[in-house]
């Protein structure tokens, strides 16, 4: 990812309303897996670690990161409470020879150049049972600059997503589309950067406090929805899926 794209995050990510009502979203989805309360959960691709404290409320939380300055900036903002560990998607995955009751992969996978491997080297890592959650962004016509500022590979359909965990050797439990009622918003977002000539990725700074607030709040809303439902468009997806292997 670019550098300058980890410091950013950690700039925004505690007070972002996609940052934060991802995790309140994730943190429910979570809450409904029944993990005993001994659960071990990796964060595969942890960033600056905006989402470490939120898995910690599910289990025993150890992460991987690819990026030395991402992992100093999470461990100085969890206070060193994680295991965190420098790695590489899919050839040098840390955590030999353990195994994890929840592998979180939120917005990382389209990072990867090698996807079906990355997911197929961490189902290894899964107990029995075990849970893959993932996010990423859909759509590639949605492509844009900000995916360029990104270093995104690509972006997903819920077709293309399935594919690639049942490739690896997963069973899908569930795909859905998510951040439906903000679409719209994007959508028209995306078609003025094409006609702006030059266009380059505006971040994510945080936007004025009224809308920020009015953002979360719509985006927040669908974690109820995610309960029974696929959600049949959206700027992201989100994926569950389990390891059957003895």
């Amino acid at each position: 990812m670019n550098p300058a794209a980890y410091l950013e995050m950690a700039n925004t990510e505690s007070a972002h309303w996609w940052f934060a009502a991802r995790r309140d979203i994730l943190n429910h989805l979570i809450g409904k897996f029944g993990l005993p309360a001994s659960a071990r959960i990796l964060e595969a691709g942890s960033g600056t670690g905006g989402n470490l404290a939120m898995l910690a409320a599910h289990g025993e939380v150890s992460a991987i990161e690819m990026d030395e300055v991402a992992c100093r900036i999470a461990s100085e903002n969890t206070g060193g409470r994680f295991d965190l560990r420098r790695g590489c998607f899919p050839d040098d995955i840390p955590f030999k020879g353990e195994t994890f009751d929840l592998i979180g992969m939120f917005d990382v996978l389209e990072h990867v150049e090698q996807d079906v491997e990355t997911l197929r080297a961490l189902r290894g890592l899964l107990a029995p049972g075990g849970r893959m959650l993932i996010t990423v962004p859909a759509y590639q016509w949605m492509w844009s600059a900000h995916d360029v500022f990104l270093h995104h590979k690509r972006r997903y359909t819920a077709k293309s997503l399935r594919k690639a965990l049942a490739d690896a050797g997963l069973r899908v439990e569930r795909v859905s589309y998510f951040n439906m009622w903000l679409l719209p918003l994007a959508m028209l977002a995306r078609l003025k950067d094409r006609m702006t000539p030059g266009a380059r990725s505006p971040g994510s700074a945080v936007p004025s406090a009224f809308v920020n607030r009015v953002l979360f709040s719509i985006f927040r809303s669908e974690r109820h929805l995610l309960d029974g439902f696929a959600l049949p468009a959206g700027v992201s997806l989100l994926a569950v899926a389990r390891c059957d292997h003895a």
